[in-house]
Order: structure tokens, then C-alpha cells, then sequence
């Protein structure tokens, strides 16, 4: 059955997008306009009580009944159990899933989205104090995910649902004035996700 996939264009949108196609579920996208507040409706309230983007809705979850997820690591977990993919079935395995998909959801995500909010900033001197504190953080957050991709292919060894959130927001490195060049590893493990068939559909899904 087809999973309703309410989002936006968003790298967090973009996270659920490249996991469904990946773990090759049937999904109907349903585009929730934030620029216009359609995140406030009272119809996606009862999805996503925080008000944000995505959220989904399985007519077909835990026995057979329907169900909903809001927050996209919360989705990303789920869709990995109910699939059995790209969520190793060992509690060793799943360690570094749950610590690199942790991380993405309290630093790489946050702290870059920071940066989207102050570089479109008009005034210089609102946006001065604010760029440099989170571009640096931003670029720190790079070199963390530089050092974990030395040496292996994917954060937590085989690729899993933690790189589907990671990719999300690396996906907009050009907007918060990062040059993948300047950190090789990650370069190269987005330059491989990107390559991949499943990925390409998924960022490429019309999600507005």
C-alpha cells in the first residue's frame, strides 16, 4: 500500500524521500507549503503536533493498522523496521546507526540550517555575528564527518538510514558556503550516494 509522504523541498523532506526509494516502497508525495504556512493546518497538526515537515502516514503499519510518523529520524527508524533495510538487525550494528543519525538530528542539521537563516539576512550587521558563529560550527561538524569517512565507505560501516539523514543536509552544502574539496572523505561518500540510481530518484521527487 502507498505511503503518504507530506513534505516540502527541505533537506529534512529530502532525507525520506531517498529512503523510500532506496528501500523501494510505493509513496505518494503530498507537498505541505511552509513558505505559506500550511505546516499550521489543523489536518497536518494531527500528523505532526510540532508543526514541521515531513511527516508520514503508512495505511499499512505495525498489524496491519494504519499509522503516522512525524520527525525524520523518527520516520527513517521506522521505515528501517519495517523493511528490514538499511538497519543493521544486531544491537552492535545498530550502534553507530543510532549515534551518526543522532548526530545529523543534533548538529548537522541545526547548526547548518542556522547558516540558511543568517546568510539571507539583508542587514550585515544582523547577519555578521550570526554567520560566523554557525559557518564555523558548520565547517567543524564537516570535519567530524570527514575523520568518520577515512576509513570506511559509510558512518556506521555498511550504508544505513544515518547516511540518508546525513545526505539530506549535505545536499545543500553550496548553500552554507561549503567546498566538499576541502574535506575529501565526505566528498567522496556524497559523490557515491549521489551516483546511486535509488538517491538520484529521490532527490529528484517533486516534493513541492
Amino acid at each position: 500500500m502507498t505511503i503518504e509522504l507530506h513534505t516540502w523541498n527541505t533537506p529534512n523532506g529530502r532525507k525520506i524521500s531517498v529512503a523510500l526509494e532506496e528501500m523501494g516502497l510505493p509513496y505518494k508525495v503530498i507537498p505541505v507549503n511552509i513558505s505559506k504556512g500550511e505546516q499550521m493546518a489543523p489536518e497536518f497538526l494531527k500528523l505532526s503536533p510540532n508543526n514541521k515537515i515531513p511527516a508520514i502516514l503508512d495505511p499499512e503499519g505495525p498489524d496491519g493498522k494504519p499509522v503516522s510518523i512525524f520527525e525524520s529520524g523518527a520516520i527513517l527508524l521506522y521505515l528501517g523496521e519495517k523493511t528490514g533495510k538499511f538497519l543493521p538487525k544486531s544491537l552492535s550494528g545498530r550502534i553507530p546507526v543510532y549515534e551518526w543519525l543522532m548526530w545529523q538530528m543534533g548538529g548537522f542539521g541545526p547548526m547548518p540550517g542556522q547558516v540558511h537563516h543568517f546568510i539571507a539576512l539583508e542587514n550585515e550587521q544582523d547577519r555578521a555575528y550570526g554567520l560566523k558563529r554557525y559557518m564555523a560550527e558548520t565547517r567543524r561538524l564537516y570535519g567530524v564527518l570527514d575523520r568518520r569517512l577515512e576509513a570506511r565507505d559509510f558512518v556506521a560501516g555498511e550504508l544505513s538510514v544515518a547516511d540518508f539523514a546525513i545526505l539530506g543536509w549535505a545536499w545543500r552544502h553550496p548553500r552554507h558556503k561549503v567546498d566538499l574539496a576541502d574535506f575529501p572523505n565526505v566528498k567522496r561518500w556524497y559523490e557515491a550516494l549521489m551516483a546511486r540510481p535509488a538517491v538520484k530518484r529521490g532527490m529528484e521527487a517533486k516534493l513541492d
